[in-house]
């Protein structure tokens, strides 16, 4: 500043006002400040605190933005685990139900085997005194008890198998002992029951024990090779002489 002093001091009166006019004019130098005017301009270029707040204010709102779609999404994956639990459970509540009232309908089977000889043996008890003439009180009682425990099986659900001769061979109720020709069945159909069963329920405790009707071989079969003819005049044929 001294030296410009100086130089407007040194020229012309006319020069001195046009150097001043343009150091009006010319911005002011930061080392031509004063330490306050460089105070006051840094205060005014400092941001205000409204300025801070927004920006911390949008960093917030952006920050939360970010925060609720995860807790939404992590909200929605807590619902469908929930919902899965729930029907896995039920499920399962199902399958036990179903077990336990499988398990209570058939808990008597043990007995029910262990029984059934006993039926047996009454039975051909009685089908031996009906082929004698005497004991026929005996076969009364016998008959009487028979009945009774039939009623006592037939109370829980024990019931015989239909197995009579003419019914047709079922595997799941019957068990085929052998097989048979026979003329007044047809094939695949019982012919003969060698040993009731029962069932408890619809579960098979004893399948009955049948004879199966086979198909009667034809009379027009043709012999396998190398048997001997059955025709008596082909037998009695004489053969040619020597």
């Amino acid at each position: 500043m001294a030296k410009r002093a100086h130089d407007r001091a040194a020229a012309p009166p006319e020069a001195a006002q046009s150097a001043a006019e343009a150091d009006a004019a010319a911005p002011p130098r930061c080392d031509d400040l004063s330490p306050s005017t460089e105070a006051q301009l840094a205060a005014e270029l400092a941001p205000d605190d409204s300025t801070v707040a927004g920006a911390d204010e949008l960093a917030a709102d952006v920050a939360a933005a970010v925060t609720v779609e995860s807790l939404q999404a992590l909200l929605k994956e807590a619902r469908d685990r929930s919902l899965r639990a729930q029907a896995e459970l039920e499920n399962f509540r199902k399958r036990t139900l179903r077990t336990l009232d499988e398990e209570r309908r058939f808990a008597a089977v043990p007995l029910l085997r262990d029984l059934l000889p006993v039926v047996d043996n009454l039975q051909r008890a009685i089908t031996a005194a009906e082929q004698h003439d005497s004991g026929t009180g005996l076969l009364a009682g016998v008959q009487l008890v028979a009945t009774q425990l039939a009623a006592v099986l037939a109370r829980h659900h024990c019931t015989p198998i239909p197995a009579a001769p003419g019914c047709a061979f079922d595997p799941h109720l019957h068990e085929a002992m052998a097989q048979l020709p026979a003329t007044d069945c047809p094939p695949g159909h019982v012919c003969q029951v060698l040993q009731p069963g029962y069932q408890l329920h619809d579960r098979v405790i004893r399948p009955a024990q049948v004879i199966v009707a086979a198909a009667a071989p034809r009379a027009d079969t043709p012999a396998p090779e190398g048997t001997a003819p059955t025709d008596a005049g082909d037998a009695d044929a004489p053969g040619p002489h020597p």
